[in-house]
């Protein structure tokens, strides 16, 4: 039998979140300092990402990047607070981002972030569309994409406003064509 850690009894800074480590029982977040777990994605969610990011990366400029499945920094609360991070699908960032990480340390910053990515899984619909839809937009993440893979696979394309969060652009199908803040072209049905 293997021993199972306990969970921290305080509320973790990112920081000391960035120290557990990785996991490999599922997927762990940070929200104002609480550890929450959910099971890891299916293969078709899992696969969507991984297409995802590989019609991203021959579009992107020379300065930016594509990352799966890593913890972000929201940068909500100061260093010694409760902090917030969440492990977006997909992200796209400067280069340096991922350079600053291994000299440094740390977690990927949002404000390190162009673009976050999430793919709505049956138990993450609310979550996307509502609850981290505010987080990114709060930590002033410039673009999200919500990605959803029920038929018609569809993308919402939402980007940061001064005043009022994200504003949605039309939910699309089939392509999705944007010119912010990049040029790009992804073929939702390859993701099914």
């Amino acid at each position: 039998m293997t021993a199972v850690p306990l969970p921290p009894a305080h509320l973790l800074t990112v920081g000391e979140y960035a120290t557990l480590g990785e996991d490999d029982a599922g997927r762990s977040e940070l929200m104002e300092g609480n550890l929450v777990m959910s099971p890891s994605p299916s293969p078709d969610h899992n696969m969507a990402a991984l297409r995802i990011a590989v019609q991203l990366m021959p579009q992107l400029p020379q300065d930016l990047e594509v990352i799966t499945d890593v913890d972000i920094d929201l940068e909500l609360v100061p260093p010694d607070q409760p902090g917030f991070s969440r492990r977006p699908d997909v992200i796209v960032v400067r280069r340096s981002a991922r350079r600053r990480v291994r000299t440094d340390g740390g977690l990927i910053r949002a404000s390190e972030v162009l673009v976050v990515v999430e793919i709505v899984s049956p138990g993450s619909r609310r979550t996307d569309n509502v609850v981290k839809r505010a987080e990114y937009a709060d930590a002033g993440i410039p673009h999200y994409w919500i990605v959803d893979l029920q038929e018609p696979v569809s993308l919402l394309a939402c980007h940061l406003t001064d005043k009022f969060g994200y504003l949605d652009a039309e939910v699309v199908g089939g392509l999705f064509t944007g010119t912010e803040p990049f040029a790009v072209n992804l073929d939702l049905e390859d993701l099914h």
